[in-house]
């Protein structure tokens, strides 16, 4: 419904009825029965044809004696920046407070829980419950970066005491609080390296999982890269079951519709781990701009940082930064070369056309 004349009010009608979001900002309706006035995406009930009239714009509907729709915020010119200014103001508010609960969130940006948390998600990637265990574990790898002793730190991020710390130290840091704190430099790591369609590999995996997937032209420079990210990783023989493992990596980077079943183990910030999963969801085959994914994590002038956070990705193509194109649809920068970036992306199109 992209080109609609909307001369008549049948039009309008039919818009209204479509819930077109192209419709909004070229008239609002409103609804005799219960005095208010929508713009035509509004996604309230739809009301009868017999109460419904028509208006060019907010200010003339007001005029009638109408007022706004508290859902759809007809008055505003972008409703949507006021729903993602709601939780922006949530986020800070997780950043300074060490617990709170969804209750008392969404009641500080006065909405009900249920679309609060709809809405947190929709804008962020992640539920506030999420959002506030990242920030958790942001200051707890800065607190310790900062060489304070680990039960302070612990304390200071907002943990309530150590065992609940304890118990979830695997998802926070990927290493205990000990070794984050001494730099990483004891935490266990082996690699292989191996062909794939796109050149040399280098898997890395530690005890929770798969942590590094490194591209490049031969070993010795894959090699420097992962010992700058864990010092002390060491080199596997390919046999048995980490053969295996190394195996189905390479498997699935050959061939996207594999499913890798083997668990990651994802370190980053708070504001990285946002940024790649947003990554996660562009569906293959398709792009993204840096803008477009900075508006998904609710900052719209991260750009910059959204870059950084897609450089500073350690998982090719399972965390698939390269669908991240410039506005223009450029295919910009890409950790492991632009070539590969559109060789992969080239793969992808004829895999969903096929």
């Amino acid at each position: 419904m992209q080109n609609l004349t909307l001369n008549t009010d049948e039009d309008r009608w039919q818009a209204l009825l479509a819930r077109d979001p192209h419709a909004d900002g070229l008239f609002v309706f409103a609804v005799q029965t219960t005095g208010i006035f929508c713009r035509p995406s509004c996604r309230a009930r739809h009301p009868l044809r017999k109460n419904v009239r028509f208006f060019s714009d907010s200010r003339q509907a007001e005029g009638a004696g109408f007022r706004p729709c508290k859902r759809c915020f007809p008055d505003r010119a972008d409703p949507q920046a006021h729903k993602v200014a709601k939780v922006e103001k949530a986020c800070r508010l997780l950043e300074q407070a060490q617990t709170l609960t969804l209750e008392a969130l969404a009641d500080r940006v006065a909405m009900s829980p249920f679309h609060f948390h709809r809405l947190f998600k929709s804008v962020t990637g992640m539920t506030p419950k999420a959002w506030q265990q990242a920030a958790r574990a942001r200051r707890l790898r800065s607190a310790l970066s900062q060489g304070e002793k680990v039960t302070d730190s612990l304390l200071e991020a907002g943990f309530p005491d150590s065992s609940s710390y304890y118990r979830k130290a695997d998802q926070t840091l990927g290493m205990t609080a000990k070794q984050y704190r001494s730099g990483g430099h004891d935490v266990t790591v082996r690699y292989a390296t191996s062909q794939c369609e796109l050149g040399r590999c280098l898997v890395a995996e530690s005890e929770r999982g798969i942590c590094a997937i490194l591209l490049g032209d031969s070993d010795e420079p894959l090699i420097q890269e992962l010992r700058s990210l864990f010092p002390q990783a060491q080199p596997e023989s390919l046999e048995g079951e980490f053969a295996q493992r190394i195996h189905q990596v390479i498997r699935s980077l050959d061939d996207q519709r594999v499913a890798l079943a083997l668990p990651l183990d994802i370190r980053g910030t708070a504001f990285q781990q946002q940024v790649w999963q947003a990554l996660r969801a562009i569906p293959c085959g398709q792009t993204a701009s840096y803008q477009q994914i900075a508006n998904a994590i609710g900052k719209p002038s991260a750009v910059r940082a959204v870059a950084g956070a897609c450089a500073a990705n350690k998982l090719a193509i399972i965390i698939p930064c390269h669908r991240v194109v410039r506005h223009d649809g450029g295919l910009s920068g890409y950790r492991w070369g632009t070539a590969r970036k559109a060789q992969l992306l080239q793969r992808e199109v004829k895999n969903q056309e096929e």
